[in-house]
Parts: structure tokens; sequence; C-alpha cells
């Protein structure tokens, strides 16, 4: 009896839980419908979706072998001039003495890196623009350090061959360049010039200051630095000398020295019957040295070397690039003039520069230069051989601040003052908007960024691309497939901007192409970058997650046709023929 009591509760339970829980079986019928959704039709004729153009964006600038590809334009810095295949071979490498750089390969990588305390060592590609920039510079600092008798070893590891070593010690990018010692390694944060790197590493090794105590000792400190900064002290000891070392442990690339005697002050511009302790910062610049007038302690000196190490005006060079990009000032006036207007406005941008030591850096870039000049140019929209002054807030953010009219002393410091105050208001490229946008994929410029993509009542799907990118070229047909099946879906704008020739503070790239997706309603949010396979179902399949607004795409009786630009019968045969 107890037994068939209980079978009849149970029975009447689950009765009752099927005839109360229909919203349970709509649930799983809709999760079925989505699993089951037959996108086969998205997938008919689509054969551009193999391993070479299916992989995410991220990667796809450092297999690029186009000009100015390795980072694109968004973020402006020194790898703009060197990192690939192409570059590598239109900049001749000159001939370099390497005789003091050991090379390291895997048999005896260890044997060197635990054998000697102090050791550098470079993991370098030979195709590498960076490190064939870096090569002479790394072994004149390699021969300079052995000439000062610095215990330390300068080496090099070819990572294109030696994979082990590379993979064991996580090297993602080159140069990739570590200081060992004892054994253990760190990352080496200087500058990639030879006197950086002799300076970083005495200062690692040895004394934070040296004491000059000859002539000669001065004269061949005169010689063998750009840039020195020298202390005339009452005392080589004591309460002073603390306060110097412990401004120089602040700056790694400006090398230190004391002396208690007069001749030796003299060589270095202080009069001798100066008022003890006397500085002063010595350069190989149109401004050669500057007299520390503050109080004698760490934090005056170390403001006095920060703001006065650099040139008043710094030429845009390959070598040149990496002392203004990985200065710990990050905005730079940049003025462009040939090198015939040079001469007028030069002296004039010199001068400007002197009211603003520390606070901004100014670039003068030669418009003539082909090598540079150009391409920089190009970058920050300059167009003809008028001088144009241009302010750059750096990697950060990238925006761009034009002076209007013509360079004058007066204009270039008022200038300067709204730029360090904020107050400037940023320039975007844009090409003109469009007369007509009815194509499945809409063009997006700069100017009409707002209209299209931010419009909250569309999910927007943008590519920023770049007409030379390979890859780019490779995605257009995929892409103009999944916009003619998403025609009909008023929702959704499958949309392309050309990151080359337009900006947008919103529109943040990392290389090309790099596509983005904005959500409806939600605008005001960073977008969401899209990091699939690159094929019509795979982005179809991001774009039914991660849409505000639901759709559904039906099985089209006939393959849509293009609209627009793109709808022309030459263009449709030459899809058929590339995705074949």
């Amino acid at each position: 009896m107890p037994s068939r009591l209980v079978l009849t509760l149970l029975l009447s339970s689950l009765l009752l839980l099927s005839l109360s829980s229909p919203s349970l079986s709509t649930i799983d019928t809709v999760a079925d419908d989505d699993l089951d959704e037959d996108l086969s039709f998205l997938e008919e004729d689509d054969n551009t979706g193999d391993a070479d153009v299916t992989s995410p964006h991220k990667h796809d600038e450092s297999e690029e072998a186009d000009e100015f590809d390795d980072e694109n334009f968004g973020d402006f810095d020194e790898s703009q001039f060197g990192g690939d295949d192409e570059e590598s071979e239109e900049y001749a490498v000159p001939q370099v003495d390497e005789k003091d750089v050991v090379v390291l390969k895997e048999r005896n990588f260890t044997d060197v890196v635990e054998g000697n305390k102090y050791v550098l060592v470079e993991f370098y590609a030979p195709w590498c623009g960076h490190c064939q920039s870096l090569a002479p510079e790394y072994a004149a600092a390699a021969t300079q350090l052995k000439s000062d008798g610095v215990d330390v070893v300068l080496a090099k590891v070819d990572a294109t061959e030696e994979n082990e070593l590379a993979h064991q010690f996580d090297v993602q990018g080159f140069p990739t360049v570590y200081f060992f010692v004892d054994g253990e390694h760190k990352v080496y944060n200087g500058q990639r010039t030879k006197e950086a790197i002799v300076t970083w590493i005495k200062k690692k090794t040895g004394p934070s200051v040296y004491n000059i105590t000859t002539t000669e000792e001065a004269e061949k400190v005169l010689t063998s630095n750009e840039k020195v900064v020298l202390a005339y002290v009452k005392s080589l000891t004591g309460p002073e000398n603390d306060e110097l070392s412990a401004a120089s442990r602040l700056e790694d690339d400006v090398s230190f020295y004391q002396t208690v005697e007069p001749n030796v002050a003299k060589l270095f511009e202080i009069d001798a019957e100066a008022k003890l302790p006397a500085l002063v910062l010595l350069k190989k610049d149109v401004e050669k040295f500057n007299h520390f007038d503050g109080k004698f302690e760490k934090s005056a000196i170390s403001e006095f070397v920060f703001s006065n190490k650099l040139p008043l005006v710094t030429t845009f060079t390959r070598e040149s690039a990496s002392l203004i990009f990985e200065s710990q000032i990050k905005k730079q006036i940049l003025l462009f003039a040939t090198s015939n207007d040079s001469d007028k406005v030069l002296p004039t941008f010199r001068e400007a520069a002197k009211s603003f030591k520390g606070k901004l850096i100014f670039v003068y870039v030669q418009l003539d230069n082909e090598d540079t000049g150009k391409p920089v140019a190009d970058f920050f929209g300059v167009s003809g051989d008028a001088p144009t002054v241009i302010g750059y807030t750096g990697n950060d953010d990238g925006k761009k601040f034009f002076l209007d009219g013509e360079v004058t002393l007066d204009k270039l410091k008022a200038f300067g003052e709204g730029f360090v105050e904020d107050k400037l208001k940023p320039f975007y490229k844009s090409d003109p908007i469009p007369e007509t946008n009815d194509g499945d994929v809409k063009i997006v410029v700069g100017n009409n960024f707002d209209e299209v993509v931010l419009d909250e009542s569309k999910d927007v799907l943008l590519e920023i691309y770049a007409p030379w990118c390979g890859h780019c070229q490779t995605l257009e047909p995929i892409y103009n497939k999944l916009a003619r099946h998403l025609r009909g879906i008023d929702s959704i704008v499958v949309a392309k901007m050309d990151g080359t020739t337009n900006e947008h503070p919103r529109a943040k790239s990392d290389g090309f192409p790099t596509i983005l997706f904005f959500p409806a309603g939600n605008k005001s949010f960073d977008p969401i970058t899209v990091d699939t396979d690159r094929t019509v179902v795979a982005f179809y399949k991001f774009l039914k997650k991660h849409a505000s607004i639901p759709f559904k795409l039906s099985k089209p009786t006939s393959t849509p046709k293009a609209v627009g630009s793109d709808s022309s019968e030459s263009d449709n045969a030459k899809d058929l023929k590339d995705e074949l």
C-alpha cells in the first residue's frame, strides 16, 4: 500500500511539472533552433576562408611586408621605419664592425651568461629594420665599454636560427634586449644609441658618479660622451656627493662626473672661481651647455638634467626616432619644412623651444628627405612645401593639432602654451563624404563617422583597412559577401573606413585590417574588437551573438547581387574568380 501511494504521488508530480513549465520547453526549442540554423547558404561558393585568411586581425601586420604596416599609423613611433622584409631591402644596411660583440648560440649561451656577472643580450632577426639600425650602435657600445674597462659582455642571438632560445626567453618582437646579472635577466629599457647603452651599463655595473682628477681624463670624457654632467665640488665624498649620486640614478641616459680640480672644471665651462658646489650639463648641440643655479639636492638636479638633456630641436631620422618616441616627454611639436626653408624658420623654432624644456619635444622633419620626410608628412596629412607646424600627443591617444598661419615666435609660444595646457582643438583626417552611399558596404570617412557608426539605432560592423594591405584585399570578397547577405536586415550596418586617410577618436586600430563592432544603444562604450575567423559564417555568428537588436536571416531563393560599386558584372566575375 505505501509503495502504491509513493508511485501515485511521483506520477502526479511529474504530470504537474510538465504542465506548469511551458517556458522551459520554449527556451529549449529556441536554443535548438539557433543551433540547428541552416547556414549552408552562407558557405556556398565561399572558398576564400582558407588558413591564410582566417586568422584574427591582431596577427596581420607582423606577417605583412608592406611599407609602414608594422603597427600602422594609429600609434606612430619609430617602428614605422623598419621591422619588415620589404623595408629592410630598401634600407641599405651599413657595414658594421662587430668584433667586440659575442655571437651566442644554444651550445654556448649558458656558458657565456653564467660565466660572466654582467651580460647584455640582443635577440634579433636579420631582416628586421630596427635590428639593422641598432647594430652599429650596439657594436660601438661594445667597443667603448671594452675600451673603458667595464666588465660586461655584449652579445647577440639570431632568433630566426636559435628558435629554442627565443622561445625560452619569450621573445615576442625584434629586437628584444635582456640584461643578465649573475644569470638572472630583466628587460633593457634604455634607448638604442651607443651613448645610452654605455651610460646605462655603467650605471648598472659601477658607481653612479665617476671622479675626474686630471685634464687628460676630462678631455677623454668630453670626447666620448654626447651629453655629460659635471659637478665641481669641495670634496669627492660627503652630503653633496650623496645628492649627486641619488640624482644620477634617476637619469640612466646621462653620465655624471665630479671633480675638485679647477683646471678640470674650466674644461667643462665652469669658472674656477665659481661658488661651490657648481654643476653644468654639456651636450653636443647648438645649445652646448646649461649651468645649474638651483639648490644642490637630488630632486632639483634631476629636474634640471631632465629638462635640458635633449637638444632644443631634434632632426627626425631613423636613428633619432627612438630618442623622440621613447622619451618620457610624450608631447611633440613638429616643424615640417624643406631644406631651403629651414634656414628661415629653424632659428625661430629653436628659440621657441627654449620656453618649453622638459615639457615638449621640438622636432624638425625635412620635407624633401624621401627616406623619412615624405612618410611622416603623409601620416600627418601635410601636403605641399610650405612650412607647417603640428602638435602631436604621442602614442597615448595620437591627437594632432595644426598651427594656423605663418610660423612666428609669438604664435609658436602661444601654440605651445595651449598645447601644454590641453586647450587646443584636435585635428582628424577625413576623405570627402561620399555623395552616395547606397552600397552593401557603407563607406565611412572621418566626417561622417558619427552619423554612420555612432547611430544608436544600428548594430555596426566596421572594417578599418589600408589600400596597400594584402590581408585587407584578401578579406574584401568575404566582407562584401557578408554585406550582401545582410542587406535586408535594417538594424545592421556593414561598413569600412580607409585608416590611412581617415581618423576618429573612436576608431582605434592596432593593425590592418582592424574590425570593430559597435552595438546599438551602447555607442558611448568602447567597441568590441572582432577576434574571429574571417569567413562569412564566422562573422554572421559573431553578429548573432553580439547584436543588440535580434535578427533572423532566412535562406534566399537566389544568391543576392551586390548593390553599389560592387554590383557590376565585372566585379561579380572578379569575386567569383577570387573565391575559386
